[in-house]
């Protein structure tokens, strides 16, 4: 069986195609709203490498046409599993752009539903936290951290405690004003820039903050620090101490 599928997410962002075009087609430009670390040799037929844990993804470049138009995806696998990225860049009269995001591929077997799901809310976080990037941080770079929590049993739970972190009397939603302490250091104010299911993400003067619901059933922090001078090792570690806190 299998489910073959294909995802868009549009948005208008106070950037230029030139801001756009360097966030999405650049390893550091990518490390800044994606997640790990990623690299790109430009041009048709480069390549689009990434390392997350022990995922390493490599994808071919199909379609490379600077500030308007990125292709690449992956080979089909043995099973047929196959992913494929489109980007479309379109200027817009002051100083606007227009950002489409088409995301295709197939998933093999019958249990695909759940890597779906987890997929298609992954994506939306992902596209939001391009936007909030290109709108608020353009031209800066950020040091991806990547650190993962303890298994979780209640997601709900596990989310009205992440809300209790923040200040909040209730489950995070999108707008809220929260306050967020990262291990060791004093609080940063924040707003909540986007929540589903499986995801919220908190956006301060300096960094983007993620807590993701890990596709193996851990909380996940995926973030990106625009401070100069980041010790990746030293937040590393102090964000597991966190997350071990809190969903321990």
């Amino acid at each position: 069986m299998g489910y073959e599928f294909e995802l868009t997410d549009v948005a208008e962002v106070g950037a230029t195609p030139e801001q756009v075009w360097d966030a999405i087609a650049t390893g550091p430009g990518i490390d800044s709203w994606f997640m790990g670390r990623n690299e790109v040799e430009g041009g048709t037929g480069g390549t689009v490498r990434g390392a997350f844990g022990a995922y390493r993804p490599e994808y071919r470049i199909r379609e490379w046409d600077p500030a308007e138009k990125l292709a690449y995806g992956s080979d089909p696998a043995p099973d047929g599993r196959r992913i494929a990225y489109e980007f479309l860049i379109e200027g817009r009269a002051g100083g606007s752009t227009v950002i489409r995001c088409v995301t295709s591929g197939f998933l093999p077997g019958d249990d695909w539903e759940d890597e779906f799901e987890a997929m298609t809310t992954g994506g939306e976080l992902f596209f939001r936290t391009l936007v909030e990037y290109v709108t608020h941080f353009a031209d800066r770079t950020a040091v991806p951290v990547t650190a993962f929590g303890p298994p979780v049993g209640d997601w709900d739970s596990a989310w009205t405690r992440l809300a209790t972190e923040l200040g909040l009397p209730a489950r995070a939603a999108e707008g809220d004003r929260v306050r967020i302490e990262p291990g060791g250091q004093d609080g940063l104010d924040g707003v909540v820039y986007a929540v589903n299911d499986q995801a919220v993400g908190v956006r301060t003067a300096d960094a983007m903050f993620r807590f993701v619901r890990g596709f193996q059933g851990a909380m996940v922090a995926c973030h990106h620090l625009f401070a100069p001078g980041t010790d990746v090792d030293a937040e590393e570690k102090a964000w597991v101490t966190w997350l071990n806190r809190v969903f321990g």
